[in-house]
């Protein structure tokens, strides 16, 4: 297993839909582990494939309650299903979130409190998940990735130009721009 870099907004992978994977092959799998790797050593509670490079609809994802159950998976080819969102402002307390592709920073967003996602896991079988709450958010925000959107990219204007000026001071909305976890300090 290897911790990758993970690309920086303006990366063109990051901005564009991510095709099916055809068939769960040996590289497939090591890509999986691999992102597993570079998730944890990040810190980060989700992963998708884009993020490091590869236009596969692939994601990780690993979050702990407070009771501390651990959950933690991935989904190949996943569909997404949500809730309508409710109306209103995002909360900043709780519904700000960040991304390792914009690393360091955290914007409120409101997302759907619950969803459904289904797809296949690394052995071919189908995986169904019916969440609510930051694993709701998680699964709306790795998927958000298989797209081509950024969780900044559906920010309102005001912190749509704070991510703007944020981008610019440190070089990032470019091709080619990332960062390895557990290599690079990005508080430099």
């Amino acid at each position: 297993m290897a911790v990758l870099p993970i690309r920086i907004m303006g990366d063109p992978v990051l901005h564009a839909p991510a095709a099916p994977v055809a068939e769960i092959t040996d590289d497939i799998r090591q890509l999986v582990a691999d992102m597993y790797e570079t998730m944890d050593a990040a810190p980060g509670v989700g992963l998708a494939a884009p993020q490091v490079g590869v236009g596969l609809r692939i994601y990780t994802y690993t979050y702990q309650d407070d009771d501390g159950a651990p959950w933690r998976g991935e989904i190949i080819n996943p569909e997404l299903w949500m809730v309508p969102l409710e109306p209103g402002a995002p909360d900043p307390d709780e519904e700000s979130e960040g991304c390792l592709s914009f690393p360091g920073e955290r914007f409120p967003l409101r997302r759907s409190d619950r969803v459904i996602v289904t797809g296949i896991d690394l052995e071919g079988a189908p995986v169904r998940i019916e969440v609510d709450g930051w694993r709701a958010r998680i699964m709306q925000h790795e998927f958000d990735h298989l797209d081509g959107i950024l969780y900044v990219d559906r920010l309102d204007d005001g912190d749509w130009k704070t991510v703007q000026k944020i981008s610019r001071k440190r070089g990032w909305g470019r091709p080619g721009a990332s960062w390895t976890p557990g290599i690079d300090d990005l508080d430099a």
